[in-house]
Formats: C-alpha cells, sequence, structure tokens
C-alpha cells in the first residue's frame, strides 16, 4: 500500500474529481481525521465531501488507481479508532449525503443516504407514526452508513437486535469503483448468496455504502423506565430474569456505581436515589395500562424481599423517562475528558457475572492503580469496560499499560467463549487481536473475500486485519 501525502497527490485528486468538494482545512482534517478515541493524532491527505453515489465511484476509482487509501466517515463516534486517517489517507465524509430518497408505507421502509443521522430516521418514522428501535447516546450524530458499517447496538438490543435486523438492501460502491444493489429491499431473496450481510459490520473495508433500505416497525406501546439499585453482582441476573418473565422488557442496562459518580459529576446531577448501591440497573418496559406498571412493582418488591434490591424509583411521565436514561446515556460522554481506553466485550448472558468477577479480579492484580468504570447491556450480554488511567501518565504509556491490560483481558474474553468487540468494531486498537476472536481459517476467509472486492487494498487498511496499513 503507498499512502501519499503530497501536494502532487493531491493534485492529481482535484484533477480526478473536479466535481468534488475536498478540504485540505487544517480544522476539517483534524475533525474528519479523527473519532471519539484519541490515541492518534489525525494526518488525512484531504477529505472529500461527494453529493452523490458518481462522486464516490469518482474518488474510489482515482484512489485505487493511484494506491491511495481511503478512510470512510460518517458521524466519527466511534470508539476503536474505525475512522481514524492518520497515515496520509483520503477521508470520504458523507456528511452531503443526507437525503431521505423513499418512503413505502406499505412495506413500512425507508431508503436513505447514508449520511443521514439515526435520529432522524427516528424522527422520521415517528413522524409517520412507525418506529426505528436502534437507539444509543451519540444517536443525535451518529450516521446510518456507520451504524451499518459497525453493526451498531444500543440499548434496545434486548427486544429489537442489532442494526442487521433492519436493514433490507444497500447500495455499495466497492474498491474498484464497482456499485453492488444488495437484496433491494425484498423480505424474502433466495437467488444466491445474500452480500447485503457481508457489508454489514465490515467496517468499511469491502466497499463504502452509499444507500440504504430500513425496515421500520409499528410503534410500541408506552414504556415506563425503573432505575433500580442492587445489592450486589450476584443479584443482577437474578432481577434480570424476574423482570422478564413479568413485564415486556425492551432495555435492561446496567452501570456500577464508579459510572454513577461520573455521570452525576460530569453533568451535574443529583443522585437518583437515597441509598448508595454498589450496582444500578436502569430497564424499560412496555406500559400501556396500570396492570403492567402493577406487576414491575410486584417484581421490584420481589427483588427487595429477596435481597437482590435495596431502592428503586419508576418514571411517571415521558420527562421522567427522559431523566432516568441520562444516568445511563451520559456515561460515556462524562468520561470523555479522561481520555478512557474503551473495550467493548460481550459474553453470553448466563455468564455475565461470572465474567465481571473475574475481570474484576483480573483489574485489581494486573492494573490496581488504575480506575474501570463498568456498565453495558446486560440483555445482550454486551459489557462497556473503560480504563482510566492516572494522573500524569503520557499517552503512550497509558496506551501501552491499556494494551497489556487488553492482552489478559482479551485471553479471559476468549477462553470464556466471548468476543472482544460486541457492538464498536476493532478499528486500528483492536484489530491486533483478531485472532482471540476468529480462528486463522476464518481470518484467511475474510481475506479472501477483502481481495475480491477491494483487490488494491485501498479501503480503510489496518481497521480489520492485523498488519494491514
Amino acid at each position: 500500500m503507498n499512502t501519499r501525502n503530497a501536494p502532487g497527490a493531491l493534485r492529481e485528486l482535484q484533477s480526478a474529481c473536479p466535481d468534488v468538494e475536498i478540504s485540505t482545512e487544517p480544522a476539517v482534517l483534524e475533525s474528519h481525521g479523527l473519532d471519539w478515541t484519541r490515541f492518534r493524532d489525525p494526518a488525512p491527505l484531504a477529505v472529500a465531501f461527494p453529493r452523490k453515489l458518481e462522486d464516490v465511484q469518482a474518488l474510489v476509482r482515482h484512489a485505487c488507481g493511484a494506491g491511495l487509501a481511503i478512510v470512510p466517515s460518517g458521524g466519527r463516534t466511534g470508539l476503536s479508532g474505525g475512522a481514524v486517517a492518520a497515515g496520509g489517507e483520503l477521508v470520504v465524509s458523507f456528511d452531503r449525503m443526507r437525503q431521505m430518497l423513499e418512503f413505502d408505507p406499505v412495506d413500512a421502509s425507508i431508503r436513505v443516504e447514508a449520511g443521514m443521522t439515526t435520529g432522524a430516521v427516528q424522527e422520521f418514522a415517528a413522524a409517520n407514526d412507525l418506529y426505528y428501535p436502534v437507539s444509543f447516546a451519540s444517536e443525535g450524530t451518529s450516521q446510518i452508513g456507520g451504524n451499518i458499517a459497525t453493526n451498531a447496538g444500543g440499548i434496545r438490543v434486548l427486544r429489537h437486535g442489532l442494526t442487521r435486523e433492519r436493514v433490507t438492501g444497500l447500495k455499495v460502491v466497492t474498491g474498484t469503483g464497482a456499485v453492488l444493489e444488495c437484496n433491494r429491499g425484498l423480505i424474502k431473496n433466495a437467488s444466491g448468496y445474500d452480500l447485503r450481510h457481508l457489508f454489514i459490520g465490515s467496517e468499511g473495508t469491502l466497499g463504502l455504502i452509499v444507500e440504504a433500505t430500513l425496515r421500520l416497525e409499528r410503534r410500541p406501546p408506552p414504556g415506563k423506565v425503573m432505575l433500580l439499585g442492587l445489592t450486589g453482582l450476584d443479584a443482577l441476573m437474578n432481577v434480570f430474569s424476574d423482570l422478564r418473565r413479568t413485564v415486556a422488557l425492551s432495555a435492561f442496562e446496567f452501570l456500577t456505581d464508579k459510572a454513577l459518580a461520573h455521570v452525576c459529576a460530569g453533568h451535574e446531577l443529583s443522585r437518583p436515589l437515597e441509598t448508595e448501591c454498589p450496582l444500578y440497573v436502569v430497564a424499560e418496559f412496555d406500559c400501556p395500562g396500570d396492570e403492567a406498571e402493577e406487576a414491575a412493582l410486584a417484581s421490584f418488591e420481589r427483588g427487595v424481599e429477596r435481597g437482590w434490591l435495596a431502592d428503586g424509583i419508576i418514571a411517571q411521565s415521558a420527562a421522567q423517562n427522559a431523566e432516568l436514561w441520562r444516568y445511563r446515556e451520559g456515561i460515556s460522554e462524562s468520561i470523555t475528558a479522561l481520555r478512557p481506553y474503551k473495550n467493548d466485550l460481550s459474553v453470553r448472558i448466563s455468564r455475565v457475572p461470572e465474567f465481571l468477577q473475574r475481570m474484576d479480579a483480573l483489574v485489581a492484580e494486573i492494573a490496581s492503580d488504575y480506575e474501570v468504570v463498568w456498565y453495558g447491556h446486560i440483555g445482550d450480554g454486551n459489557l462497556h469496560m473503560n480504563i482510566i488511567g492516572p494522573e500524569g501518565l503520557g499517552p503512550d504509556e497509558f496506551e501501552a499499560r491499556c494494551h497489556e491490560i487488553s492482552n489478559r483481558t482479551y485471553a479471559l474474553t476468549e477462553e470464556m467463549g466471548g468476543s472482544i468487540s460486541a457492538e464498536h468494531g476493532l478499528g486500528l486498537l483492536k484489530s491486533p487481536w483478531l485472532g482471540r476472536a476468529r480462528s486463522a481459517a476464518e481470518i484467511e476467509a475474510m481475506r479472501a473475500i477483502k481481495r475480491v472486492f477491494d483487490p488494491a487494498g485501498i479501503l480503510n487498511p489496518g481497521k480489520l486485519f492485523p498488519n494491514d496499513g
């Protein structure tokens, strides 16, 4: 791979793509050369802003012929370095491709350009008495193309699944500039390989997603949110199981006392409960009437009687629902200034308590001088581990220490049959450990697939495969 960062390369790019807006403004290079990770300095050649499919094709064709690496850029809210351009790459931003292209009320589906934000899709669905359930804290800025490229999850996977379940069609520009229309919005299609699923979760390494057809749902009944204070880790799965049997859960999120302290300080929130607890849960359930709320309260009372729960609160309005969700959704933003090293792990749901217990013991052994902030999605076994180093530690030393921690963390994750990346992708930070999640045969098969779609190896190098950048 020959990634060039020189005036000559820029002149060739501008000459080959005269209709595409291309910026070399320092502020733009910095803002579009990074995602939410802060372990690399941005150094792209330029940032291109295509407005239509043909612009994307022109950029890719030129890059393919010139040996110029491309980094696709959406909302840049990723947490694994998947959108980082630190080596003279061309950033292709979809900020100018945000159109709603088609709405089919019979199919309850929409076709959108890749740059449309998740929040805009949710708002459009709501305005048409429908529902787009993929939801997370960054939904106001994250883009649909990026959601699909990382198979984003969020807080409602328990009920509605990952982004993959929403996508019924894709239009993609491959690494040669060819256009693929995958599945065309069909519900049933058994005519050969479903290439759509190769691009979902591929982190921009196989092609650039330019359009997506998304399946919407009927609006769910009104929901209510509970914030519960647990007596300890042993109570977590008991509370989850009892609530799931009792009410129609759409979300079940946990956070530790450390996470609660950070979100309260970072967002100037008062503590939600009088009783201080080691673990908290934010749960949401369908509540079309009093019967559902009474059932949830009965589950809470059982939890108190059995020693699982120490305190709790249930929202009485939509505004209170939103207030309680802030204690969970505000965590990531509240610790961003501390430059945490983020791990996004998953195990089978039944193994979550054992995994957390073993991880706590491991961290106490190898990183007792570090703070570890846990939160995540219990309903799908996804745990977010945020490592915060001591004050005064330089970024290079901090990253090196975190890599040491990751070596041990991922070994334990592999031992327990889990994944080193549940919903954030691998990116620059995790690609060296791909072998902890995939066998050698699987990795070679994936490399072979990449050679088919990206023979020149220009698409987001180093973001999935180790030693590839």
